[in-house]
C-alpha cells in the first residue's frame, strides 16, 4: 500500500504537470511576423498600418484572443529597404518562429519577402502589393489590394477611360515611373490602356530611386507636349514631382494615375494647392456607398490615436485594409480552429470574408475575385490645413459607377482654377 500511494502520488503529480504544460502551451501568443517601414521614405505610409494592425490586436485579446490564446505581433523596421527583407523575414520564420507571416506596405516591399515564405512552406498576406504573385503563382500567398483577379490590366484602365471620353479625345500621353516593381507594372497597365485606345506615347522614361531632383524630368515631359501625363511613383517621388510641377508649370490636359501617397491625409497637407486637378487611383473615401459595416468604427478608433502616434491624422488609405487583413486571418483561424498554415490557405480560397472594407474573396493567386479600385479627383484645396480632408469635400470620385459623386473637371489647367 505504501508503494502504492507514492506511485499514486507520483502519477498525480505528474499528470499536474503535464496539465500545466499544456495550460502554459496554450497561454503562449499566437505571434505574427512583418516587416514594416518605420523609417524611411515610405515610413509615413508605413506606420500607419502598423496602428491599424496594433488596434487589431488590442480588440482581439480584449475579446480573449484566438483559440484561447492571446495574439501578438512581432515586427522590425525594414527601413523602406527591399534589400533587408529577405533578411527579416529569414530571422521571423528560423529565429522568433513565428507562427503568421503578414507584409510590409507596399509591391517593393512585399516581393523580396516572397521566396523566403514560399522557402518555408508558409501562408503569406501582401500589403498593398500590385500582382506580387504572378510570377511564382503561390497558392499559400494573398493580397490586400482591390485590383481584382488581373490586377496589372486593372490598374490603369478606367483612368485611360476616362480621358478617352473627354471630347476631344487627347491624342497621346506620357509616361514617367520610378524604376521599381510597382511602378514597371503601373506603367504597362499604362501603356496597354493607351496602346488600346490609339494614344500615341510621346515620352515613356524611368528614373532611378534615388532621384531627388524632379525638375529635369518635368522639362523633359513638357518638351514633349503631351496631352495625358500618367504617373507611377511612391510617397516621397510624389511630393517632389508635384512641387516640381507647381513650381515649373505643366501644360497638359489630365496630370495623375499612380501617385502613391497622395491618397493619405498627411501628403496632401504637404501638397496642399500642389495636389489641385490631380487625378489619380485611390481605394477608399467616407463617401455613404463605402461605408461598409464597422469601416466608421474603426476609422474613429484610429483617429483618436493618431496624434500621440505622430501619424497620419486620418488613416483613410492604408489603416481599413491593414486591418481588415488581419480580420480576414484571425476569421479563418476561428473557423478552422487551427494555425496549420495549408489548412487556413484550403479556408481562404474558399470562403468569403466580411470586412470593414466590404465583402472580400480570393482567387488562384490570392487577389481578389472582383476589382473595386476607385479613381479620384482633387480640388478647391486651400493651404495645408487638415480639416479640409476629413470631409469628401476636397475629392471627387469618377469611377467606378456605384462610387461616383461627380464629374471629371478637364483640362488639368482649367481644375486647377
Amino acid at each position: 500500500m505504501k508503494h502504492l500511494r507514492g506511485a499514486l502520488c507520483a502519477g498525480i503529480a505528474a499528470a499536474a504537470l503535464l496539465c500545466g504544460a499544456a495550460a502554459s502551451r496554450a497561454a503562449e501568443p499566437i505571434t505574427i511576423g512583418f516587416s514594416m517601414e518605420l523609417t524611411g521614405p515610405f515610413a509615413v505610409v508605413g506606420k500607419t498600418g502598423l496602428l491599424a494592425f496594433k488596434i487589431w490586436e488590442e480588440e482581439t485579446n480584449a475579446k480573449g484572443g484566438l483559440l484561447g490564446r492571446p495574439v501578438k505581433l512581432v515586427y522590425y523596421d525594414d527601413q523602406s529597404n527591399p534589400s533587408l527583407v529577405p533578411g527579416i523575414y529569414t530571422k521571423l520564420l528560423d529565429i522568433d518562429k513565428v507562427d503568421l507571416l503578414i507584409s510590409s506596405y507596399g509591391t517593393n516591399l512585399v516581393v523580396p519577402a516572397m521566396p523566403v515564405a514560399i522557402s518555408h512552406n508558409r501562408l503569406f498576406f501582401g500589403l498593398f502589393a500590385l500582382a506580387a504573385n504572378d510570377e511564382f503563382h503561390y497558392p499559400k500567398y494573398f493580397s490586400m489590394l482591390p485590383f481584382g483577379p488581373e490586377p496589372v490590366k486593372i490598374f490603369a484602365q478606367d483612368w485611360f477611360e476616362l480621358a478617352a471620353a473627354q471630347n476631344p479625345k487627347p491624342k497621346n500621353v506620357a509616361i514617367v515611373a520610378t524604376d521599381a516593381e510597382f511602378q514597371h507594372k503601373a506603367a504597362e497597365s499604362a501603356r496597354e490602356h493607351a496602346k488600346a485606345r490609339g494614344i500615341d506615347i510621346v515620352y515613356d522614361r524611368a528614373y532611378p530611386p534615388s532621384t531627388v531632383d524632379f525638375a529635369p524630368i518635368i522639362r523633359s515631359v513638357q518638351a514633349a507636349q503631351p496631352d495625358l501625363v500618367y504617373i507611377a511613383s511612391y510617397p516621397s517621388d510624389t511630393v517632389g514631382i508635384l512641387r516640381s510641377v507647381g513650381e515649373l508649370g505643366l501644360n497638359t490636359k489630365m496630370l495623375g494615375g499612380g501617385l502613391a501617397g497622395l491618397q493619405a491625409a498627411a501628403i496632401k497637407m504637404q501638397l496642399g494647392e500642389a495636389a489641385n486637378g490631380i487625378v489619380n487611383v485611390d481605394l477608399w473615401e467616407p463617401v455613404p456607398t463605402m461605408q461598409f459595416p464597422g469601416v466608421m468604427d474603426f476609422i474613429n478608433k484610429y483617429k483618436a490615436r493618431a496624434p500621440a502616434e505622430g501619424v497620419d491624422l486620418l488613416g483613410y488609405f492604408l489603416p481599413p485594409f491593414a486591418y481588415s487583413e488581419l480580420q480576414i486571418l484571425g476569421d479563418a483561424i476561428i473557423a478552422t480552429k487551427t494555425l496549420d498554415n495549408d489548412k487556413l490557405a484550403e479556408y481562404m480560397h474558399s470562403h468569403p470574408f466580411h470586412t470593414i472594407e466590404g465583402d472580400i474573396a480570393f482567387g488562384p493567386d490570392g487577389e481578389w475575385t472582383e476589382a473595386r479600385p476607385i479613381w479620384v479627383q482633387y480640388h478647391d484645396i486651400k493651404g495645408h490645413d487638415v480639416e479640409q480632408f476629413r470631409e469628401p469635400k476636397t475629392v471627387t470620385i469618377l469611377a467606378p459607377p456605384q462610387y461616383k459623386t461627380g464629374d471629371l473637371i478637364f483640362p488639368y489647367t482649367e481644375a486647377r482654377k
